[in-house]
């Protein structure tokens, strides 16, 4: 018998272990420091009215032998599938209710779609990016081509000409918060197009575009869904992330050498893939009625403002930044350290606040730093309140 070798070409442990690691040990040391954590983008609002009221009515479901529910089919409860093609109509993409699957969240489903490829394909992935991206295909084996993100480019890259069969595209992107136009995702659809390669898209911040151009979807490109797969999730739309709901489009018009891979994720998903719980996604499919979107856009409002006192805060302290304003996250440049790590030690000693050091995400993270809005507002006035103070001395 023999083990996976890739998995010990993997970092030691997943970021955001280390940092709990840290910030446990600081804790057990300083017992009454008030440590307020902006590190992990986690949201801290509850479920909305709409949703608990929905799982509500679905767990008393569960209570009578005439409304239970079993097993119910790996690709998703066509209720919720209409509820999110509807969503995306609403925004002008027309989807077939076949290309829609309904998942336990998209970090899953990120890794797990890698099935229906061949590990002998060449990915571009975005540096600096989420661990999930890179890690996945090293424990598959294949061949990593980093495609610089910096402070130059705005941390948008665009096609360079090098060779790719699949590309990770996150936008609004995790973490630096920068989001493209549609007009930029026009050329990387022409360039997947071009060497028949394709775009894994990873939408899970789409709701927090708020500025024209941005794109929320891949599908508002014409062609792309003859290249591109797109991932969201309802965790950060409407604070799933401990309830766990994601959904996957794969395009009926995706085909490569003939073979749908519409139909290989079908296949993939009813032979690991037991569905998400119908209570859970009787509470999705209350995201999207009319009365679930109001609610949700009231806690978005809260992240929405949180984002904005810390670009204010950047503004303040005239410190180069991306994201805040299509996204939760605000990625800076560590000012007066060259090291992210150093500053995050800094940051949580001198101030006790907690953020992600942005080399967790790659090299060319390295001297930034990521917080996110994600936080309740009070916690985010008194961070930003202690940033200002710590760093204009």
């Amino acid at each position: 018998m023999k083990l996976n070798g890739n998995y010990s070409k993997l970092e030691e442990s997943y970021l955001f272990s280390t940092i709990a690691r840290k910030v446990s040990a600081f804790t057990a040391a300083h017992p009454n420091a008030n440590v307020l954590r902006m590190g992990i983008g986690d949201v801290t609002l509850p479920l909305a009215p709409a949703v608990i009221e929905a799982m509500h009515r679905a767990v008393e479901e569960q209570a009578h032998r005439e409304t239970f529910h079993g097993y119910g089919p790996e690709q998703g409860y066509d209720f919720l599938r209409e509820s999110i093609r509807g969503y995306y109509a609403r925004r002008g993409v027309a989807l077939d209710i076949n290309e829609i699957f309904v998942s336990d969240g998209a970090k899953s489903d990120l890794g797990n779609i890698l099935d229906i490829f061949d590990t002998d394909n060449t990915v571009i992935i975005p540096d600096p990016v989420y661990p999930v991206y890179v890690d996945t295909n090293v424990m598959a084996g294949r061949k990593i081509v980093f495609l610089d993100a910096n402070a130059g480019n705005a941390f948008l890259p665009m096609p360079n000409g090098q060779k790719a069969d699949i590309i990770y595209i996150c936008s609004p992107n995790n973490p630096t918060g920068a989001a493209y136009t549609v007009e930029q995702l026009r050329e990387w659809v022409a360039y997947a197009r071009k060497q028949g390669a394709v775009i894994l898209y990873d939408a899970a911040y789409e709701c927090f575009v708020a500025e024209p151009g941005r794109a929320r979807s891949i599908y508002e490109v014409e062609g792309a869904e003859e290249c591109a797969i797109e991932f969201c999730s309802f965790s950060k739309t409407a604070g799933f992330t401990g309830t766990r709901c994601g959904y996957t489009i794969v395009p009926d018009a995706l085909r490569f050498g003939g073979v749908s891979c519409n139909k290989l994720w079908l296949r993939r998903q009813t032979t690991k893939f037991n569905g998400v719980p119908y209570v859970v996604q009787r509470g999705a499919e209350a995201v999207f009625t009319e009365r679930g979107e109001e609610q949700i856009r009231e806690n978005l409002a809260v992240y929405r403002r949180n984002a904005k006192r810390l670009s204010d805060c950047m503004d303040e302290l005239g410190v180069f930044y991306t994201g805040g304003k299509n996204s939760p996250y605000i990625w800076f440049q560590c000012p007066g350290f060259e090291d992210s790590w150093k500053f995050f030690d800094y940051l949580l000693e001198q101030a006790n606040v907690v953020g992600t050091p942005g080399c967790g995400f790659g090299k060319n993270g390295q001297g930034f730093f990521r917080l996110t809005s994600f936080a309740s507002e009070e916690t985010t006035a008194d961070a930003v309140e202690r940033i200002e103070t710590l760093l204009k001395r």
